[in-house]
């Protein structure tokens, strides 16, 4: 049975690291992919990249809108192999580490900590005051991973493409998926 993940984009500036996990996953035949982006998420698609909306919608295999709390991902009975908000703003933050699901990215990240699933948040803001940082510790004690994209130099990266293949090797690492995004520690 395949791998079901669910991503989520949201309006913090690095849209291009949901994007880019969604094309690195689809490229793993056993990896299904349920996509959601919230309105602040499809505005800075056309902002920060030069892709479309959809052709963004098209690297999943299906594709839920944020404003449907009756969509499958809303459920703890649709059974997935975790979610990743990435970028995740700090609002949507709040809203998961607040259990307050008044769209699907919060409430599908709520069921994945319910239900004891992986959830990654991509926290996306700098820098950062006592309030945020409480609402990560908050959103950690729940069980979601804080996974901020920072940037690594041991792997020498050439290429912004580098740097943010870093980034989601590290979530991939977390999800059990194997890859080859970026040179490991002492691998030389």
């Amino acid at each position: 049975m395949k791998k079901r993940i669910i991503i989520g984009i949201t309006g913090a500036s690095g849209v291009i690291y949901g994007i880019e996990l969604l094309k690195e996953l689809r490229k793993n035949k056993d990896v299904k992919l349920h996509l959601i982006i919230s309105e602040s998420g499809k505005r800075n698609i056309s902002l920060e990249t030069d892709y479309s909306v959809g052709e963004v919608e098209s690297f999943a295999d299906e594709v839920h809108e944020n404003n449907d709390l009756s969509a499958p991902p809303a459920s703890g009975s649709f059974m997935t192999d975790g979610m990743i908000v990435a970028p995740c703003t700090i609002k949507t933050l709040s809203g998961i580490a607040n259990s307050y699901s008044g769209n699907l990215i919060v409430r599908a990240a709520d069921v994945t900590l319910k239900e004891r699933r992986k959830l990654v948040l991509m926290v996306r803001e700098t820098p950062l005051h006592k309030g945020h940082l409480r609402l990560m510790s908050a959103a950690a004690d729940l069980g979601a991973h804080i996974l901020p994209p920072v940037v690594s130099f041991y792997h020498r990266p050439e290429t912004i493409e580098d740097i943010i293949h870093q980034t989601i090797g590290k979530v991939f690492d977390y999800l059990g998926i194997e890859h080859n995004l970026f040179k490991r520690w002492g691998n030389s």
